[in-house]
């Protein structure tokens, strides 16, 4: 019997950078920057946090930081041009299921695996999947839900 299946997961890095972005991207027709502190009391995500996970996301290239008085954060691009996989690679690096796929010299089976073509298949499967949905593609999905009408 089984006692331990380890399981896949989302990061928080990530799930808390999408919840960042995604509150930037509600208020991109606002004239100036997001404010840290707007984005800490709307989204529970302490400020100190956010400005950690601001770091990688302006290296990325997915956000600008705009300091002092009326400063705060704006989308870099669209949120059109902004994916779940550009957001998790930014915060978490190459996205991959398995680590002889990222770093094929740990693995003493590189080369000589026959599970390897369809782990790496499933990786690519995963990424093209997160490279599909954008901020807007997340927004609009929330969107719908919330403004459905439930009249009879």
């Amino acid at each position: 019997m089984i006692k331990y299946l380890p399981k896949m997961k989302i990061s928080a890095r990530t799930r808390y950078g999408l919840r960042i972005l995604l509150d930037i991207a509600q208020h991109e027709g606002d004239p100036s920057p997001r404010p840290i502190g707007a984005i800490a009391s709307a989204q529970n995500i302490s400020a100190a946090f956010i400005s950690r996970l601001a770091v990688p996301l302006r290296r990325s290239k997915l956000i600008h930081a705009e300091r002092g008085v009326g400063g705060g954060l704006r989308l870099a691009k669209s949120p059109d041009d902004i994916t779940l996989l550009d957001i998790m690679e930014a915060l978490d690096g190459p996205v991959s299921i398995l680590k002889c796929l990222s770093q094929p010299k740990t693995c003493k089976k590189t080369g000589n695996c026959p599970a390897q073509t369809m782990w790496s298949d499933l990786n690519l499967t995963i990424k093209n999947a997160l490279a599909s949905m954008t901020l807007t593609t997340v927004l609009s999905r929330f969107n719908m839900q919330h403004n459905a009408d439930y009249c009879i």
